[in-house]
């Protein structure tokens, strides 16, 4: 390195960062750690999409890694332990509490099963922790057991020197009964240290019944990323005071049976909805708005009845609500959403563009034909009611601030650009142009503008802003030009309301015909100034149809659709009960899973979630850290330790030669 002279900024830099690395050998231990560290392999990263509330799937598909966790187990003990007994111990790894209960109950638990175990899993530990520095080790160790884990994961039961240092460590943790709590601790290592970084191509929540756990169990992970579906800026609207987006939220949870989720989950106030909707609909059976109920429901016509009738009241606010803000928002162009003044009761027909259509239903005692999108003083009420509890739920606000947190638009990390819909095109294949309040945009330009509001409806300081941030969360849910949507409209009133299906066509965004080719990805990438020829593009929202035979690589090493129906409500279409994609040092790989039966039923049998290893693209060589985003910072931090080395060496830098810095 040669003399070099510095300018005052870097000057003032260097001087900021000697505070971290005070002399000469703090300097160098951190370029010695920092460079060793840029040849360990990279973490394995595991992407999912459209969870929509499905929390025991999740959990399972988490837990178990989507088959990582088995693949260490069998790398670790395939040559000597039984596949049974391999079957047993993945178990007890995914439910270590639960699986020692039931081992418990039925008298299976005793010293040597313990002292067998114990080493087993410090063998699978060694193996899941083995791509990471010591130091990394120790911030996932269970802070109890931090001690006594790392020292059992560096001494080996055959090491001559120190095998009775060894054995008396695992017969103490039996003999003061700490066994179950060492074991539970030793498990959740394997979960947390074998997914390095966990990526969630959004839609978390609505149609399954637990979205709140979701985001429990979300929050857990150590290093997340949330690239935001429609659905979850419905919810963030909703959390924002978005009466459009609060209205559909509350019939969403009615349609699909959550209404215990609604009033258990998050505490929102109910009551009043449903006194409406029974006094309002008292003579009506509501037969079109009966909730969706999968086939372990419990049969209940009475409460299937009111639920219904909310299902109903809500709707009808939620067409009266819309309009209004379609009217007061003539820059969505949503005019075709206004249909309740189309509506002659007396006939009982809508009319659609110029065309009639008979009604399936014509009891709607809340809708004034001469001002139909008017609510009535009883819906005002119960929809001001709504808009308190959403605004004051506060673990709602919780789960929305995680998402505002770790959350955008889109992603590109790592080689692999993150976006849950699409990026809306004409039939052209150029990218469609949208003028969001006086700025046009288009391609990566609409992510940003799309984001920069979101935001706006939580953070702004204008009350201006932060109210029209949250009214465009409106059309992020549901605009025909809308990255996060990509259909022309949200059909709802004709699905509910008209029996001629060719209504409820909802057309798709060119982008799902014209990026499904080489060319098509190769434009996304250029408008998103992705040079790597090995990029990756990741999207979800579109369900994987697999029994009609689709596949969720649509561009081979391009481009992947990961939304296999992982809520029960779409495992009936895919045929699957979803997709993950795994990305390790070696491998990309889809893993294709079938329904998850439940925790309890894999507690007494042993069996495991199937899924079936789909071949994405396999590395010439193996992926290091120095390959990586994180690799490339690193690599910056080391040149700019160097410039502070010099630094030091010319005098331009004091040292403090008596500090001592732990690295």
């Amino acid at each position: 390195m040669t003399d070099m002279t510095f300018d005052e900024k870097t000057l003032r830099y260097l001087r900021t960062l000697s505070r971290s690395y005070p002399n000469t050998q703090a300097v160098t231990t951190e370029i010695i750690n920092l460079r060793a560290v840029l040849n360990l392999p990279k973490g394995t990263e595991h992407y999912i999409s459209d969870i929509h509330g499905e929390y025991q799937g999740l959990r399972h598909i988490l837990r178990n890694a989507s088959g990582s966790v088995r693949r260490k187990i069998d790398q670790a003990l395939g040559d000597y332990v039984s596949a049974a007994d391999r079957d047993a111990l993945a178990t007890l790894i995914y439910y270590p509490e639960r699986k020692l209960s039931h081992m418990r109950h039925h008298g299976l638990l005793n010293a040597e099963w313990y002292t067998i175990t114990l080493k087993q899993l410090i063998a699978i530990c060694k193996i899941t922790t083995s791509k990471y520095t010591r130091s990394k080790v120790r911030r996932i160790l269970p802070k109890e057991y931090e001690y006594i884990i790392s020292e059992l994961m560096t001494t080996g039961s055959k090491d001559f020197n120190k095998e009775e240092y060894f054995e008396q460590i695992l017969q103490t943790i039996i003999e003061t009964e700490a066994a179950d709590s060492f074991i539970t601790a030793m498990c959740h290592l394997v979960q947390d240290s074998v997914i390095d970084r966990l990526h969630v191509v959004g839609d978390i929540y609505d149609r399954g019944d637990s979205p709140h756990l979701v985001m429990d169990e979300l929050e857990k992970q150590r290093h997340i990323d949330i690239q935001w579906g429609n659905h979850d800026i419905l919810w963030m609207g909703a959390a924002a005071g978005n009466l459009c987006c609060i209205t559909n939220a509350v019939r969403i949870c009615l349609r699909y049976n959550n209404y215990d989720f609604m009033e258990g989950g998050y505490g929102i106030n109910m009551r009043p909805l449903s006194l409406l909707a029974l006094e309002t609909y008292a003579n009506d059976p509501c037969t079109l708005f009966m909730p969706k109920k999968g086939p372990k429901d419990a049969a209940d016509p009475q409460n299937d009845e009111v639920i219904a009738k909310m299902h109903k009241a809500i709707a009808v606010i939620q067409f009266k609500i819309e309009g209004q803000a379609a009217k007061a928002h003539p820059e969505y162009r949503m005019d075709d959403r206004l249909l309740l003044d189309k509506l002659d009761l007396e006939r009982g027909v809508v009319t659609l563009d110029g065309t009639e259509y008979p009604l399936l239903d014509t009891s709607f005692p809340t809708i004034d034909l001469k001002d139909p999108y008017a609510l009535t003083p009883e819906e005002q009420k119960v929809l001001e009611g709504l808009q308190l509890s959403f605004l004051n739920c506060d673990k709602l606000q919780h789960h929305v601030d995680f998402l505002y947190k770790k959350g955008a638009m889109y992603r590109y990390y790592n080689g692999v650009l993150m976006f849950h819909g699409c990026i809306p095109m004409e039939p052209d294949g150029s990218f469609s142009e949208l003028e969001i309040y006086g700025v046009k945009c288009r391609g990566r330009s609409l992510f940003d503008r799309c984001e920069e509001l979101v935001r706006q409806g939580r953070f702004s300081k204008d009350e201006a802003l932060m109210q029209r941030g949250a009214d465009f969360m409106w059309y992020l849910w549901c605009g025909s030009k809308s990255p996060l949507f990509g259909k022309d409209k949200m059909a709802t009133f004709e699905r509910y309301f008209i029996a001629d299906k060719a209504t409820h066509k909802e057309t798709s965004d060119p982008y799902f015909t014209l990026a499904y080719n080489a060319e098509g990805c190769e434009r996304v990438f250029q408008e998103f100034g992705i040079t790597d020829p090995d990029a990756v593009i990741v999207n979800g929202h579109i369900p994987v149809k697999i029994r009609k035979g689709e596949s969720p690589i649509k561009v081979p090493e391009k481009l992947l659709i990961i939304d296999g129906g992982m809520s029960k409500a779409y495992q009936s279409v895919t045929g699957i009960a979803g997709y993950s994609l795994v990305s390790n040092s070696h491998q990309m790989y889809l893993s294709e899973h079938e329904p998850f039966a439940s925790a309890e039923d894999m507690i007494h049998s042993n069996r495991d979630m199937e899924s079936r290893i789909i071949p994405v693209k396999t590395y010439l060589k193996r992926v290091t850290i120095a390959d990586t985003d994180d690799g490339r910072e690193i690599a910056a931090q080391i040149e700019d330790l160097k410039l502070l080395l010099e630094a030091y060496r010319t005098g331009a830098v004091k040292q403090d030669k008596r500090a001592t810095t732990e690295i």
